[in-house]
């Protein structure tokens, strides 16, 4: 047996012991040690298993194939028994090595050229400039307005009064966005901290005046708002606005997306959509309609799940299919495209978002899920005959 194809064999016993092999791996193991003699140590009397009702199967199909239209062609009938039955397992052998071998190197590939996200964002300044925030280095990286915008050793971009501000100048809005696969952390001049997820901007000014503080959400961010309660805070987000004094909460409003969802984690905060409006309390979530007029309707939810993502976790409690495959595009930059029908089947589970993107398929495998990969676009289909769930 050539190393390569051992090492293979190696792996799939790990597995078959450890209860992790998939059906397909199991098969191929016992059979192979059902009808043929394996040397070189692979297989010993500590990792003999039963057989009896697989050699059974294995007869059964074996003969299928003998009799069949198509097996005759290739001219069995000289053969006997055994010799077919090795001749037949030996093209199973070869072509199950072939697809294993195939399978670990797209799997490779797919590492190598799709990883997971980061740090990542732009930042425009008012003046239309724009600066790569994850290029950029640390320390000072622009000032506008009496305000310092300077770059953390962790990454943070943090706004500053500096000491010569003037009171008087105008303030300037300032933008932060995302790509898929980004995220970013901003503090504001107020000292209020906005996490922003993949695929997503904010808008705000480099220092608050007036009244209200105000900025202009799209996508997805989790909010730390510092407490000021004579100058509430609002987040204009589509068809809704939050409005706090200070609090600690989440927002997610993608335009892909049927609702905009407000996740509140601590404090109270009043979520606001044309005629309606309600208050939601710590561990509610308010989603507001985009196709029911800007509807509201309130939930208690998972707040582990809800705000995984800013542990750097996938967490899904009963989502569907599409939804949890946007959160894995949105984050490893992929494209996804359907095919056949997708039923309306609940995925419950978790996994790190630093995770390669070939383990987070081999979970959604597991869930007969069926996945191929073309680039950058990845093709999901429902395969309910998948069944390898150990």
């Amino acid at each position: 047996m050539k190393g390569a194809y051992k090492n293979y064999f190696r792996e799939i016993l790990k597995k078959y012991r450890q209860q992790t092999a998939s059906s397909e791996e199991v098969k191929f193991l016992e059979s192979y040690y059902n009808m043929f003699e394996v040397k070189d140590g692979l297989i010993n009397d500590d990792n003999e298993f039963q057989f009896s009702e697989l050699r059974d199967d294995i007869k059964a199909n074996i003969d299928r194939r003998i009799e069949g239209p198509k097996v005759r062609k290739l001219s069995y009938r000289w053969m006997g028994y055994g010799a077919a039955a090795a001749a037949l397992l030996l093209v199973s052998v070869a072509v199950y090595l072939v697809s294993y071998q195939q399978k670990n190197d797209l799997l490779a590939q797919m590492d190598r050229t799709i990883i997971p996200g980061g740090n990542k964002a732009v930042l425009t300044l008012a003046n239309g400039n724009k600066i790569v925030l994850n290029e950029a280095k640390t320390g000072e990286i622009a000032r506008q307005s009496g305000i310092n915008i300077t770059k953390k050793d962790n990454g943070e971009l943090i706004y500053e009064m500096s000491a010569s501000s003037d009171l008087t100048e105008e303030t300037a809005m300032n933008t932060i966005s995302t790509p898929n696969g980004g995220q970013y952390t901003i503090v504001l001049s107020d000292g209020s901290r906005i996490k922003l997820n993949a695929a997503s901007s904010v808008s705000f000014p480099t220092s608050f005046k007036g009244r209200e503080r105000v900025v202009d959400l799209n996508g997805e961010a989790y909010f730390e708002v510092a407490r000021n309660i004579q100058h509430p805070f609002k987040v204009i987000s589509g068809l809704q606005t939050v409005e706090v004094l200070g609090t600690h909460f989440n927002v997610e409003s993608y335009a892909d997306e049927s609702a905009i969802r407000t996740t509140l984690v601590e404090g109270s905060v009043k979520v606001v959509a044309g005629k309606h409006q309600t208050v939601i309390i710590p561990g509610q979530q308010a989603r507001v309609s985009r196709e029911s007029a800007g509807s509201i309707a309130t939930a208690q939810v998972n707040l582990d799940k809800e705000i995984a993502w800013t542990n750097d976790l996938f967490v899904f409690d009963g989502d569907n299919l599409k939804s949890v495959m946007s959160e894995i595009s949105r984050w490893y930059n992929i494209t996804i495209v359907y095919t056949g029908a997708i039923p309306n089947k609940k995925f419950f589970g978790g996994i790190s978002r630093n995770s390669k993107l070939s383990e987070v398929f081999k979970i959604l495998e597991l869930n007969q899920v069926k996945l191929s990969l073309k680039g950058k676009t990845v093709y999901v289909s429902y395969d309910p005959s998948n069944n390898e769930r150990p």
